[in-house]
């Protein structure tokens, strides 16, 4: 199922992994990033053989975390911290005005299929907030100004599946 290099990729991490199911978690990391940003059942099952696992413990690690997703995410999946420090900086406001720009609510994705939006409790960075991450690219210290700049930016991308956004102007990137 993986491609070539994703498949050069998960024989490296197998050989470093004398046990080979404890390289489910970076295995998942993998597939979801080969499926364009979601695990399906048949990724599951092929995570399970390739680490010598039941499905059902593949079925339990990949539901226990949050950072695993079950269903197609747009283009660009904003995570917007929520967390007292965030909120305290203006997170919860960046949220809404996200929700009422791009016309949806947190969990679903825009009708185009270019934005996923997501509420989190917590991205590990409470001295930067309020902070969203796009895809994988942390962006500290935001504005609503800002992150309307990083909207029009991303909306006119033409990039087909970006695996990182580059730092916007004006927004800090860890």
């Amino acid at each position: 199922m993986f491609s070539p290099e994703g498949q050069k990729k998960v024989n490296h991490l197998l050989s470093r992994y004398p046990v080979k199911a404890n390289a489910l978690l970076p295995v998942l990391h993998l597939a979801q990033k080969e499926n364009k940003g979601y695990l399906t059942p048949e990724w599951l099952e092929h995570a399970a053989k390739l680490c010598e696992v039941p499905l059902a413990h593949v079925e339990g690690v990949a539901t226990f975390y949050t950072m695993f997703k079950f269903r197609p995410l747009g283009k660009y999946h904003l995570q917007v911290c929520t967390n007292v420090s965030c909120t305290l900086c203006g997170g919860s406001e960046i949220l809404e005005h996200l929700e009422e720009r791009l016309n949806v609510h947190a969990g679903h994705t825009t009708e185009d299929g270019q934005f996923s939006l997501e509420e989190v409790e917590c991205l590990g960075a409470c001295g930067y907030g309020p902070v969203v991450i796009v895809n994988e690219d942390y962006h500290e210290h935001l504005t609503i100004e800002e992150m309307d700049a990083m909207i029009d930016k991303l909306a006119k991308s033409t990039e087909e599946w970006p695996e990182r956004i580059l730092p916007i102007t004006g927004a800090s990137s860890s």
